[in-house]
């Protein structure tokens, strides 16, 4: 069990109250972003498309981490049955090179989550896409003021469009017409008004893009991977999501124990074997058989290599119990750092993870690190929607989470401000929790390095089903907060 805060314990950050409600609750990284999904409870929207609507909203008020030229994908649990939305879209069919970019016009994939948007609303929603997107338009015409994290992300990326800088400060109001512009428009017309057309056209001259790429985007519906872990079952998603080294990283928790540097060993074994084998399309299922985990428990660890991510994670339970558990992002901060003249849309860099399989496959989808998790009873009903943002981290950090709530007894909000650890290579990243643990690690090979940067550790939210009730929790290292009606 954990010990207490006050002497040193695991929390990093002063204990914070889960919150609590009956009817609907949702968990995001900006207050604005929750009120608008609980508004969109009480219009009589469901889970879905409250999600929509938090998810849009977050493309405003946190420009560096996503917006309309970023990916979605998404859990989506419903009467018992689960679907999982991949909507990351493919490099161009015909590249200038196999070179891996990080950064510019050539690192840009096809933008996956205005159609995602629109699947989502057609298969589950129940007020349609244009309701969805008004909260969004409002805010992105009117303007918002800046969270102080927020303004810290901002400040620190590395290459952000000139239009955006200097970054505000804490408190500064903050418009993006262009992009209320542009969500009117998708709105109005759907989202061919994005992928063709004047917007398409525009995105194609600003990137490596065709028009015939953006127009033959189409997003999938696929089914999660799961794993059964200490009475609970945890759901993730399939290649190209990173999904299966968290299954697999528990999995070898299970062989080894749970100790802090147990979790290391387990998640730096895990994430070897998921940049050796996840690809778009590949099958990873072989990764959770008891044999192959066995032998990987018994194997030493690599040292393998990560890059660092911008992303936003929401999730959302309704008053029918649909739960919705959703990622979208741009990767790094601002992405490629390309915005799209006249549109307030800033591209995705997603191009930049072709560097794990080490060169850029035309019309493929690269290693993708969103990776949204859910929670469920053996049995298949409800406990509740997690995940956490932070590229490379997330399959660690998920794992992470899931052992915290269990030690937590499903407190959402305690197992999120337990400290983390960050594998990177061979270092070993520790919040001030954990730095007790810095002898242990370095007797394993890794090299701990003790650290009081938040912003490395991702951010995560949660919402469980507690009998009739409802309790979710939202990380203290985002602007964000979770609420309910």
């Amino acid at each position: 069990m954990s010990r207490p805060d006050g002497g040193g314990g695991f929390r990093c950050a002063p204990a914070r109250a889960s919150a609590f409600a009956s009817r609907g609750m949702v968990a995001t990284s900006q207050a604005s972003s929750t009120l608008a999904g609980l508004r969109m409870l009480e219009q009589g929207g469901n889970a879905v498309d409250a999600a929509i609507a938090a998810a849009a909203v977050l493309g405003v008020t946190e420009p560096m981490s996503t917006g309309l030229g970023g990916d979605v994908f998404a859990i989506i649990h419903r009467e018992g049955r689960v679907v999982g939305l991949d909507a990351a879209g493919p490099a161009p069919v015909r590249i200038q090179g196999p070179e891996v970019p990080v950064s510019g016009p050539n690192s840009v994939t096809v933008p996956g989550a205005v159609a995602g948007w629109a699947a989502l609303a057609e298969r589950f929603g129940r007020v349609g896409l244009d309701t969805c997107l008004q909260s969004a338009i409002d805010i992105a015409q009117r303007g918002f003021a800046v969270g102080p994290r927020t303004a810290r992300y901002w400040a620190e990326a590395e290459w952000p469009p000139e239009a955006l800088m200097p970054a505000p400060s804490a408190g500064a109001m903050v418009r993006f017409p262009d992009q209320a512009a542009t969500l009117r428009a998708i709105a109005e017309e759907g989202p061919g008004a994005f992928y063709d057309g004047h917007v398409g056209a525009q995105i194609a001259a600003a990137s490596w893009l065709s028009e015939s790429d953006l127009a033959g985007y189409a997003p999938r519906w696929t089914r999660p991977l799961d794993h059964a872990f200490r009475g609970l079952r945890v759901l993730e998603l399939p290649p190209p999501s990173q999904g299966v080294a968290a299954l697999l990283a528990l999995a070898i928790v299970e062989r080894l124990g749970d100790t802090v540097a147990d979790q290391v060993r387990a998640v730096s074994l895990a994430l070897e074997e998921a940049f050796a084998h996840v690809r778009d399309g590949a099958g990873v299922g072989f990764l959770l058989t008891e044999e192959h985990v066995r032998a990987r428990a018994l194997a030493a660890p690599g040292h393998g290599t990560e890059l660092g991510g911008g992303t936003v994670y929401l999730c959302v339970v309704d008053e029918d119990r649909m739960a919705v558990s959703f990622m979208q992002s741009l990767f790094l901060p601002f992405g490629s750092g390309v915005l799209v003249p006249g549109t307030g849309i800033v591209l995705n860099n997603r191009a930049a993870c072709f560097a794990v399989g080490g060169r850029v496959e035309p019309g493929q989808r690269p290693y993708h690190t969103l990776m949204p998790g859910l929670l469920t009873a053996l049995d298949g009903s409800l406990v509740g929607p997690f995940g956490v943002m932070g590229g490379f981290i997330q399959a660690q950090a998920n794992a992470q989470f899931v052992i915290a709530a269990l030690h937590e007894e499903l407190d959402p909000q305690a197992a999120l401000d337990r400290g983390r650890f960050r594998v990177d290579g061979g270092d070993v990243h520790l919040e001030p929790p954990l730095w007790d643990e810095a002898r242990t690690l370095e007797a394993l090979g890794f090299r701990p390095i003790p650290s009081h940067d938040i912003s490395s550790f991702g951010g995560g939210q949660a919402i469980f089903v507690r009998g009739d009730a409802l309790v979710a929790g939202s990380d203290a290292r985002k602007d964000g907060w979770a609420a309910g009606i």
